[in-house]
This record gives structure tokens, C-alpha cells and sequence, in this order.
């Protein structure tokens, strides 16, 4: 079975690599200090999806890109 996660190492790479600030992107995201998008991208809060898909759009990459996958077991059933 697989879980997908945002990938916030990816998302931080890219905008680093874009030569894009946080405060920057905090701005782009309409956030009112760095702290908005400074806790999205190390993991504190969630990305809401709206704010995702603008990251998105923004780092010029499709949507799922920001995702991985990963493998997990899966419960034994115990009859």
C-alpha cells in the first residue's frame, strides 16, 4: 500500500533554486509575514491544496511533482 506526502525538501529545493526568498514566496501566497509559508515548507502546518497548486504554478513544475510516495506494510489480518 502507498501513502503520498507532499514533498516539502523538493518544494524548498526548487524555490531555492529559483532564487525565490521565503519571504518572497510568502508574499506570492498572500501570507503577512515569512512565518505563513516559513511553516508550510518545514513541515509545521500542512499545505493547504490551493496554496499547493500555487507553489506549483509559481516554481513553474506540474502539481503532482510535489508529491512522493511511500511504501508501507500492510496489517496482517488476524482472524
Amino acid at each position: 500500500m502507498k501513502n503520498i506526502k507532499v514533498d516539502i525538501e523538493k518544494i524548498k529545493t526548487l524555490r531555492k533554486k529559483a532564487g525565490i526568498s521565503i519571504e518572497k514566496m510568502s508574499e506570492f501566497l498572500g501570507y503577512d509575514s515569512l512565518n505563513g509559508y516559513y511553516y508550510l515548507e518545514t513541515g509545521r502546518i500542512k499545505f493547504p491544496a490551493e496554496k499547493l497548486a500555487l507553489v506549483a504554478k509559481i516554481l513553474e513544475v506540474p502539481y503532482g511533482f510535489l508529491f512522493f510516495e511511500e511504501e508501507f506494510a500492510k496489517m496482517a489480518n488476524k482472524e
